[in-house]
């Protein structure tokens, strides 16, 4: 069943409303999504990991049917120190002030932020198929552009890339997640009605280009800022990439986090895509079950 078990429902948390979902006894663990998706990513995992944990998946800020800030000059709102505000700010609403993390695409950049500016806050952080975002701007080449052209093509000015995706959302979706190989039909069809839902809602279209729009600019700033201060990871970390993916294309994944991490380090390259929870939930269960701690 699609969330046996959890809870459907909305909390209040930095003066936002958030929808998510939560089921299980123990220790608490926040999973955060990735992009253009909402918390039904986590259908294939969260419900196994509901047994050893208080599991809390929420739709980020302006994601799925979580509130969404306005569009801004400075796209403050959507910088992953602000997104990440949030979700520390829902945690502790929901009665957490310590809790372990795993986090996707957009979510993962958004647990790295709240990691580096809540340490106290995370025990153990899981990032899914990125390495930190200064990493890829400013390793940028031809290559960079060509697989990662939705960041430039998302980062563009207000209203131009949301006019054009509105246009005809349900192609954008097919377009934008259609990263070879991929599986056929490999989003559960619950999930992927949920992303598209989400799409149609006033203000998420809007929400995803402010976030990128933000990696480019106020994210990078805070990004440099903290690199210069030697802020790392100090925490247990676990790195997971798809090796059909991106990424190892590109990068050594686990070079580049050494460098971003002063805590114990661990990372694998999974058989899957982009979308580890949804291609390979078992073996990224697998992975966890020996990285989080109950």
């Amino acid at each position: 069943m699609f969330f046996d078990g959890f809870t459907l429902e909305f909390r209040e948390a930095n003066g936002k409303r958030f929808r998510l979902r939560r089921h299980g006894e123990g220790p608490p663990l926040l999973l955060l999504h990735g992009n253009p998706q909402t918390h039904a990513m986590w259908h294939r995992v969260a419900p196994v990991l509901a047994r050893r944990f208080s599991v809390v998946c929420p739709d980020l800020t302006g994601y799925g049917l979580s509130d969404k800030p306005p569009v801004s000059e400075d796209h403050a709102p959507y910088s992953k120190r602000a997104m990440a505000a949030d979700m520390l700010a829902l945690m502790r609403a929901l009665g957490h002030e310590r809790f372990q993390l795993v986090a996707h695409d957009r979510g993962a950049r958004v647990a790295h932020r709240l990691v580096l500016d809540h340490p106290e806050a995370v025990e153990r952080l899981c990032t899914m198929d990125i390495i930190p975002t200064i990493e890829h701007f400013e390793r940028a080449d031809m290559a960079f552009g060509m697989g990662y052209w939705h960041w430039f093509f998302l980062a563009q000015r207000h209203p131009g890339p949301e006019a054009m995706i509105r246009n005809d959302i349900e192609t954008w979706f097919d377009f934008h997640t259609s990263r070879e190989p991929k599986p056929k039909d490999f989003f559960h069809p619950e999930a992927r009605a949920d992303y598209l839902a989400a799409l149609h809602e006033p203000g998420t279209i809007e929400a995803i280009c402010e976030d990128y729009r933000a990696a480019t600019t106020i994210d990078l700033a805070h990004d440099r800022a903290s690199r210069d201060a030697g802020q790392k990871v100090a925490c247990p970390m676990l790195a997971l990439w798809g090796a059909k993916g991106s990424i190892p294309k590109w990068y050594d994944a686990m070079e580049v986090w050494r460098r971003y991490a002063s805590g114990p380090l661990d990372g694998a390259a999974l058989a899957s895509g982009h979308y580890l929870a949804e291609e390979a939930p078992e073996e990224v269960l697998d992975r966890l079950e020996g990285f989080l701690r109950a």
